[in-house]
């Protein structure tokens, strides 16, 4: 998993009960006591692996300023679950989150999780619940998110027969139509394991219903033998279903990918933008593989998802 020739296993813990291991006597040495509260406030990457340079900058506070969830009425909430057959008949949470009440069928963006997290990540530690209406006050168009579990599948059919990603579009996306949303205007969006499965998603549902895929650290490898065991059982898994090699699925859709340059995957990301034959927007500053850097980059997420959905 380590090792400076292979590419970083995924980060993507989510951001519910995850810790930071501090192993190094040096690295607590020369942090001091800031390493403590990295301990206390940071969270698990790639089932436990964490570059001692990133802890270091992240404790010394260079990995850039942390988001804020803004301090507004929450928009509205709908949440239930179904049985799916797709996830082998796991019981599967949703939410819908409405930034205030629309007389006309919302278009929606379809947000996918981190390893480790499930649809309520969404609201309970990435708030967006809030930066949802904060950004349609600031002027961006209106539209819903919707949210879903997916597991640890990594959002692509698996050995033992379970497609969290056969899920979404087979089964979530007639429920949203059933609710209401408009389908016909889509967007996908998400963080590492969810990144790579908005990437991957995206060109499957296709123009002309999907306008947008924002995602932010997708957890992507070019090194298919360093892709994560937890969604891929080996390399050959990996290739069947990796979005290297195949930007161009994505023609006619606005992509759009943040990542931090204190992330693990941002060598990687950098080379799957440089792969698009067509300019997309992306972002490269400094921000490490956690919910500080998620959280300070969904406004702008949020604004190019509905500047998209609004669009002809």
């Amino acid at each position: 998993m380590t090792g400076p020739a292979r590419a970083p296993h995924d980060p993507s813990t989510g951001p519910y009960g995850g810790r930071v291991t501090i192993s190094r006597r040096g690295l607590l040495t020369a942090a001091g006591g800031a390493i403590a509260a990295v301990g206390a406030a940071g969270f698990a990457v790639d089932e436990g692996w964490l570059p001692g340079r990133t802890r270091l900058r992240r404790a010394l506070g260079q990995t850039g300023p942390a988001g804020h969830i803004p301090d507004v009425t929450p928009g509205h909430v709908v949440s239930g679950s179904f049985a799916s057959p797709l996830r082998l008949g796991a019981t599967t949470g949703w939410s819908v989150i409405y930034p205030g009440p629309h007389p006309r069928p919302l278009p929606v963006m379809v947000a996918l999780h981190g390893l480790g997290g499930t649809h309520r990540t969404w609201v309970d530690e990435l708030g967006v619940d809030r930066f949802l209406p904060a950004a349609v006050a600031a002027g961006v168009p209106p539209f819903a998110i919707a949210t879903v579990d997916g597991g640890t599948t990594y959002w692509h059919p698996r050995p033992n027969g379970e497609d969290a990603g056969g899920m979404v579009v087979e089964e979530f996306l007639p429920r949203l139509a059933a609710l209401g949303l408009d389908t016909r205007r889509l967007a996908f969006h998400g963080y590492s394991m969810g990144g790579y499965g908005s990437l991957r998603l995206g060109p499957i549902v296709g123009r002309p219903a999907v306008r947008a895929v924002a995602v932010m650290s997708a957890a992507v490898w070019r090194d298919p033998s360093s892709a994560s065991t937890s969604g891929f059982a080996d390399a050959a898994e990996y290739e069947r279903y990796t979005v290297f090699g195949h930007q161009s699925d994505l023609d006619g859709i606005a992509v759009r990918l943040d990542c931090g340059t204190d992330d693990p995957f941002c060598p990687e990301d950098r080379a799957y933008v440089a792969g698009f034959r067509r300019p997309i927007t992306s972002t490269f500053e400094p921000g490490a593989h956690d919910t500080a850097y998620w959280i300070r980059m969904l406004p702008a997420q949020l604004a190019f998802v509905g500047r998209q959905l609004a669009a002809g």
